[in-house]
């Protein structure tokens, strides 16, 4: 089976984040689509080891920031490649406190979704959370970043805990 195929399905690149009290957390995800527009809903898929999957399903909310297509690496590495645990992700960067209590990303976001869990799937290394959209907005009219395009800047490479990620 030729793995890479399954990198030709089309992404975004987004923020999920959430919340643990008065802990935020937040990871770079590509696997976030929309599910039904009437009741509007999403669904997020997050692997079982990150930081933020506890957080969504101590909290049962998250937060979708979509990344423009010029956000920076850095930007994408503190939330992509770095681990909550051993740092607070939200230190310097340009967010507020949403409705549903989650972190919205402020910075490099073109637009953001808020949601309350309804359902969960259990896919193995993640879980699929489904989410009620209780809030969206747009910030900007900015061109969102493509998969496709991280992965032209990037070389290709996916963090080990994405879904996408392929071991060479």
């Amino acid at each position: 089976m030729d793995r890479k195929t399954l990198q030709k399905i089309s992404y975004g690149v987004y923020i999920v984040s959430s919340k643990k009290g008065d802990k935020l957390n937040g990871q770079i995800a590509n696997t976030v689509f929309q599910v039904t527009s009437e009741p509007p809903e999403v669904a997020a898929s997050i692997c079982k080891r990150n930081l933020t999957h506890e957080y969504i399903q101590e909290s049962g909310v998250f937060a979708v920031s979509i990344l423009s297509k010029e956000t920076p690496m850095k930007f994408i590495g503190t939330f992509g490649f770095h681990c909550g645990r051993e740092i607070n992700k939200f230190e310097h960067i340009n967010y507020r406190i949403g409705k549903t209590g989650a972190p919205i990303v402020l910075e490099n976001t073109i637009g953001y979704i808020e949601c309350e869990v309804i359902g969960s799937l259990d896919a193995g290394t993640h879980t699929i959370f489904l989410g009620k959209v209780i809030e969206a907005e747009q910030l900007n009219t900015d061109e969102p970043m493509t998969y496709a395009f991280y992965h032209n800047i990037k070389g290709g490479l996916s963090p080990k805990a994405a879904p996408t990620y392929i071991k060479e």
